[in-house]
């Protein structure tokens, strides 16, 4: 991972200084590395050891950043990872153009691997969390998205690269199809189990440890697991009052909806699916070779139920 940082200061810097200014702000802010951490474990796992892996594990990096970015902007977010989102900072054109500078970047650094297979699976990638992002929008405030519909979302918008990150790891290492198959289900059930639990802290978590605000997905709209599995649970006047608060993004109303969360037993149900897609991450894991980038992946799998960030 210091590798992986080291590319990432080189290939961010710029001739335009604003450039440099906004994607240093972000990245430089922390995160999880989750995504090109995932992409090294399965390199590992698969005894690749070239060098890249770093510029890949980068551009993974850059296109989930440039996500954010744009993210922010739609959703009108002031506090990421503890800090003052991009778009507070330096408003929301620097936001979105600098965004579109990290999705180019990564897209010149992949053509540094001169691998059409590569390129296909993350221009692929690029183009479904797009689309995910664009569902997602069209059902804020939807009070009828069902689980289905909600799933459909996540694993187009979150999980899909995690999806991705696992499968450039394998096919970097020269995997056989039937194992690049097994390392993106991987990616893709981790993603998902990311997601779910994410959504879950929104009514269960601690701001000064989360770094965001309690409540965003309320006040954008956004029907989640939690809610949906709320309304699915409770009594009419529940159901009433968790309709509203999604259709009107309440947030004045959180405090009855977190109780409604929580006596109708719905966070219980959003971390069953949590850890079904956990445990399918970890049946995946389990076919690959042996070893401590093997065990580290299932740990990574098994520990993600208990994050609290």
């Amino acid at each position: 991972m210091r590798e992986v940082d080291l590319v990432i200061e080189q290939r961010l810097d710029s001739g335009v200084p604003l450039v440099g200014q906004v994607s240093h702000y972000i990245i430089s802010a922390g995160g999880k590395r989750l995504r090109p951490a995932l992409l090294l474990l399965i390199c590992g796992a698969l005894g690749f050891k070239g060098a890249e892996r770093f510029n890949l594990a980068a551009v993974v990096e850059f296109i989930h950043t440039a996500t954010l970015l744009h993210d922010d902007v739609v959703d009108e977010s002031s506090l990421r990872r503890g800090n003052a989102t991009a778009n507070v900072t330096f408003g929301n054109p620097a936001s979105v153009l600098v965004g579109d500078f990290l999705y180019s970047r990564a897209f010149q650094m992949m053509v540094d691997v001169r691998s059409m297979a590569i390129m296909a699976v993350m221009s692929d990638a690029t183009n479904v969390i797009s689309e995910g992002e664009v569902m997602q929008l069209m059902n804020m405030h939807n009070a009828a998205l069902d689980e289905a519909g909600y799933l459909q979302v996540i694993r187009s918008k979150t999980a899909k690269l995690f999806e991705a990150s696992a499968r450039v790891g394998a096919i970097l290492a020269g995997a056989t199809p039937e194992l690049e198959a097994t390392c993106a289900h991987y990616g893709q059930a981790l993603g998902t189990a990311f997601q779910v639990i994410d959504d879950v802290l929104d009514y269960t978590g601690d701001a000064s440890v989360m770094g965001k605000n309690l409540g965003d997905d309320l006040r954008e709209g956004k029907a989640t697991l939690p809610l949906i599995a709320a309304m699915q649970r409770g009594n009419n006047e529940q159901r009433e009052i968790v309709k509203n608060a999604i259709e009107n993004g309440d947030v004045s109303a959180i405090d009855q909806v977190v109780a409604i969360v929580k006596a109708t037993g719905a966070l219980e149900v959003a971390r069953k699916a949590a850890s079904d897609e956990a445990a399918r991450a970890m049946a995946a894991a389990e076919q690959l070779p042996d070893g401590e980038h093997k065990s580290c992946l299932i740990q990574l799998a098994a520990q993600l139920l208990n994050r609290q960030s």
